[in-house]
């Protein structure tokens, strides 16, 4: 055979046949994720749902939506988190094509087509999507939704900190500092002072805080000052995670504005589960609920424990002295005192743990290896629609893990490799064994 050159530069050919059009023999957790989509018959229902958003039989035909999830799905296996990454990942995979059904001799969807097609499907079809995903799980017998956990983190917006500007006036923070030197007489009123002066001037200003009531992001709105995970102050959202204690689903995954705090969207988290749950064709009643500390408020335990079927298991916060009662109704004492009774129980105990375990697992998959911690989308509804898809994906992983053995591509990599290696070691003992078995020895001599 003569050696191959490369060429830098050559002329391309005038007709490629498509049977002579590179293929892949697919990825083997991509196949298995397809058929098991193919089973629940995901993409007839999805389109039927999605019927209604585009035109009846005029123009050509847009993408498929299972493409479009499918894609979605992608960039949580993945660990991608932009929509440019996605695209740019699905066009240079051939398994990822074909897990995606795009024939040979076209295109893989560019990002605009997914900012086009998630504009176009309302919040609502997303939820659907979410709920179909655990009704398969509800079939996989793997869906319990009794005992459950309730936790937030927060998401980074797609806005910086020094783009905000003030609600009453529209200034800028440059704009801000500098009049606050010219009213305390550091510079004179018509004189602009350097940006060495400001950040100097800003350093050492006492009370320098910024408030959510008085600055706003003109590039995302929605999103609001808060403080991360690592300590920093971003631009951010809140996202809430309630998760099936005895499989680790999740049951609801809300996107909320960062400056909520978790006692007001507690309750509005647990009725999207219940309503996640009913959507999915499951008769489970939440029933015990488990939080930590940061939940914990008087008023919201009482309308808890008259108005909803929900049984709390929260931590009290430390505090300073003893509790009084004078401010408080007996309805909100009864019920504070009542969880605190369940909490120091061995259940509370129990749930406490799997709850410390179990939710942060969540956020681990879904924020940090899932690619969600940092969002490249503007406005709540639209940071909800991904949030949620990759909380779907966090689902599916999960039951493809009790399927397959294996949750993620890399994962079933690793177990094909083990498998092997364990094969290899099994049969080379054997052979080992029927080696010395077999093997002539002389009879003693006395």
């Amino acid at each position: 055979m003569a050696l191959g050159k490369r060429k830098t530069e050559q002329q391309q050919e005038l007709f490629v046949a498509t049977d002579r059009l590179p293929r892949s023999p697919g990825h083997v957790f991509y196949r298995k994720l397809n058929d098991l989509l193919a089973e629940a018959a995901f993409d007839a229902w999805l389109e039927q749902l999605c019927r209604p958003y585009y035109a009846d039989g005029i123009g050509r035909e847009g993408i498929p939506p299972g493409t479009y999830f499918r894609m979605l799905l992608v960039g949580y296996f993945e660990g991608i988190a932009s929509q440019r990454g996605i695209a740019w990942r699905c066009s240079d995979s051939l398994s990822l094509r074909d897990f995606l059904a795009v024939p040979p001799g076209k295109q893989s969807p560019d990002h605009s087509s997914l900012s086009k097609i998630r504009d176009r499907l309302p919040l609502q079809l997303h939820l659907d999507v979410f709920a179909r995903i655990l009704k398969l799980a509800d079939e996989k017998k793997l869906l319990k939704g009794k005992n459950v956990a309730v936790d937030s983190t927060t998401l980074e917006a797609d806005a910086a900190m020094k783009s905000i500007v003030r609600r009453d006036n529209g200034d800028d923070w440059k704009q801000y500092v500098t009049r606050l030197m010219q009213e305390e007489g550091v510079v004179a009123q018509d004189e602009q002072p350097t940006d060495e002066e400001l950040r100097r001037y800003d350093k050492n200003r006492e009370n320098k805080k910024v408030s959510n009531e008085e600055w706003i992001s003109p590039t995302d709105p929605d999103s609001r000052i808060a403080r991360m995970k690592d300590g920093t102050t971003h631009l951010a959202y809140k996202a809430e995670h309630v998760v099936d204690l005895d499989t680790n689903l999740i049951l609801a995954a809300e996107v909320y504005h960062a400056n909520q705090s978790d006692q007001q969207t507690l309750e509005d988290s647990l009725n999207q589960a219940q309503i996640n749950q009913e959507a999915a064709g499951s008769s489970a009643q939440i029933r015990d609920v488990a939080a930590d500390k940061g939940y914990h408020a008087a008023d919201r335990l009482a309308t808890l424990e008259q108005h909803t079927p929900y049984r709390t298991y929260i931590p009290e916060p430390v505090r300073a002295q003893k509790r009084r009662w004078r401010d408080r109704s007996p309805e909100q004492r009864s019920a504070v005192y009542a969880n605190r009774r369940r909490t120091k129980g061995d259940r509370g105990k129990r749930l406490q743990r799997l709850r410390s375990e179990f939710v942060e697992r969540t956020f681990a998959h879904v924020c940090e290896t899932g690619g969600a911690r940092r969002t490249w989308l503007h406005g709540i509804e639209k940071v909800r629609k991904r949030y949620l898809i990759a909380a779907a994906a966090h689902n599916l992983g999960l039951l493809m893990r009790v399927l397959f053995k294996m949750g993620t591509p890399r994962g079933l990599q690793a177990f094909v490799d083990l498998a092997l290696s364990l094969y290899i070691d099994v049969m080379t003992f054997w052979q080992n064994v029927r080696r010395r078995t077999f093997v002539f020895r002389p009879e003693p001599t006395h």
